[in-house]
């Protein structure tokens, strides 16, 4: 067993995630032109194109194989796909009211018919049925509540569900598509729930449902807080999502039908507890399946394992240089069966202090689902620096629309890197 290098929230990242105002709005870097994303030539982010090829194969391209041989180099249907889901959550971003002084702050700032529309995303076919909210779980000091409303809003809109109503649309993906998406942090008290890294046991209402076999499943607190904590005024996130699920399933469910979650940075995290909890609650379930973007970690490797037996197909995509991908806790490499809660920890060549840390708290987590990763560093057009810009979700759309494969990593450097290769084969003869 080989441990990797600490990644525990600390300090230091917050100095670089959270900015003096405590809110990020992920889309403003792009105003900053050597961040905007400016889609290549030939790629539309809601193309068309081999629409037959996408019918036919729906369920490969939803992760039914685990991606295999689609991921390196990146196919273009499947591209196409994940540029049109991080389309999704960028419109959850630009739904969501972000002025602190707003009458409306934390809220959606369209009404749920017009969330598409009104984001300028572009036509869809999809027609968003709910909108989703998230309400933090910690308990803080009564002087909280009489200071700006900003720093003690507890619910807040996190994004919508929508399902594919339009007939060419369905067509083109073989079958009719849902898709939650999510956005990321974006409140005082959503920050605070995600340093709250250590892990605990998911709820008994969804061990109940999996079984005794869960095998102490452990997931990061902050996340599930956020996933399963109600108000007097709010149902839960968890509550919102497994409503809504059974009202869809109850009206297609005699149909071709798949659900793909979808979001970024807390969304990421929230996408795979709401597909967990999917398959765990609905015995009928479809394909059920998530396409994040720079998520942190979720889970320890019990979960993980319970996720691969529910069928909950990840495709997680990642940029090296995102510093959130590789946060909270420690990771170990172990492929091998679930650990047990029991089961001592190898933590050889660490000091004392971090294996003390590691024996009083649970922080041993386990990367989940199937990898896409990338790197800010090999694209041409992206600026070498900042931690907060290679998080940006429009970073993770240009990354995805110009990569090619891991030893050809960027589009735009394609044809340089063939007549090298070209060359040096040229030389061998």
């Amino acid at each position: 067993m080989r441990t990797a290098a600490i990644a525990v929230t600390i300090p230091k990242l917050t100095h670089y995630t959270i900015p003096s105002s405590t809110i990020i709005n992920p889309l403003k870097l792009n105003e900053n032109s050597e961040f905007s994303w400016t889609p290549l030539k030939h790629d539309s982010v809601l193309t068309h194109s081999n629409s037959g090829k996408l019918a036919k194969h729906w369920m490969e391209y939803q992760g039914i194989n685990n991606w295999e041989g689609l991921l390196d180099p990146l196919d273009d249907v499947l591209r196409s796909e994940i540029l049109k889901y991080g389309r999704f959550v960028e419109a959850a971003y630009q739904s969501f009211d972000f002025d602190p002084s707003s009458p409306t702050y934390a809220t959606s700032k369209f009404h749920k018919n017009s969330i598409l529309t009104r984001s300028c995303i572009g036509e869809t076919g999809y027609k968003p049925t709910k909108h989703l909210r998230a309400t933090c779980g910690i308990q803080l000091p009564g002087w909280v509540d009489r200071g700006p409303s900003w720093v003690s809003t507890r619910s807040s809109w996190i994004g919508y569900v929508a399902v594919c109503q339009d007939k060419e649309e369905i067509a083109r993906l073989g079958r009719r598509d849902v898709v939650i998406a999510f956005r990321g942090t974006a409140t005082c008290l959503e920050w605070l729930e995600n340093l709250r890294a250590t892990l605990t046991c998911l709820p008994d209402d969804v061990v109940n449902v999996v079984g005794p076999e869960n095998g102490g499943a452990m997931v990061e607190s902050g996340f599930l807080s956020l996933y399963t904590s109600d108000s007097d005024t709010c149902p839960s996130l968890q509550h919102m999502v497994r409503e809504e699920i059974g009202t869809v399933l109850q009206t297609y469910g005699d149909e071709p039908l798949s659900f793909t979650i979808t979001g970024h940075s807390l969304g990421a995290a929230l996408a795979t507890l709401a597909a967990y909890d999917i398959n765990s609650t609905f015995s009928d379930a479809p394909m059920v399946t998530v396409i994040s973007f720079g998520g942190p970690r979720v889970g320890n490797q019990n979960f993980r394992c319970q996720l691969e037996k529910s069928g909950t197909k990840i495709l997680r995509i990642v940029n090296s240089d995102d510093l959130i991908t590789k946060v909270p806790g420690f990771v170990i490499d172990n492929d091998d069966t679930e650990m047990t809660s029991n089961q001592a920890l190898n933590v050889v060549g660490l000091p004392r202090w971090v294996r003390k840390r590691v024996e009083d708290a649970p922080l041993v987590y386990a990367d989940v689902g199937q990898e896409l990763r990338l790197s800010s560093k090999e694209c041409p057009y992206l600026c070498k620096e900042g931690v907060v810009s290679c998080h940006e979700l429009s970073t993770y759309l240009h990354l995805v629309n110009g990569f090619v494969s891991s030893n050809c990593p960027f589009r735009a450097t394609a044809m340089r890197v063939l007549y090298k290769h070209h060359r040096q084969k040229l030389g061998s003869y």
